[in-house]
């Protein structure tokens, strides 16, 4: 993936808000995504069995938490217009969503054309409050 300066803008406009929702938009790989309103019956059903699963296994735990701890250096790296920096966290997230599993990153496809604010998508991002929890250990 290739970043120019109109993508580090972007993303440090996505860290604006808490850490969870940058993690949100970092983890979908793409800026890009087709406008669908997401089943947010299904979508809480999905999360909680990927924090199920990942809280189960030590290894996804620790790439969960590593994958956590990359948001303050994205930021940085937005910060300082640093795209090969970037890019290389770029990578490294998704070397660690791959070690999560493609449910991880389903669940937060989804979320990513819905309303941020929405009782439903901050019930479901809470699930992984969880997780942010087992990281601080």
């Amino acid at each position: 993936m290739k970043l120019n300066s109109q993508d580090l803008e972007q993303i440090t406009d996505l860290f604006n808000g808490p850490l969870v929702m940058a993690i949100l938009f970092i983890s979908m790989g793409s800026l890009c995504a087709q406008a669908q309103q997401p089943n947010t019956a299904k979508l809480k059903a999905d999360a909680q069995k990927v924090v199920s699963t990942i809280l189960s296994d030590k290894a996804k735990t620790r790439a969960y938490c590593q994958l956590n701890s990359l948001g303050g250096q994205m930021v940085e790296a937005a910060q300082e217009k640093d795209s090969k920096k970037a890019e290389a966290l770029f990578e490294r997230v998704d070397d660690l969503e791959k070690q999560l599993g493609p449910q991880y990153r389903a669940v937060f496809d989804a979320l990513y054309d819905a309303d941020p604010n929405s009782k439903d998508v901050q019930d479901i991002l809470s699930m992984f409050d969880t997780l942010d929890e087992s990281c601080r250990h």
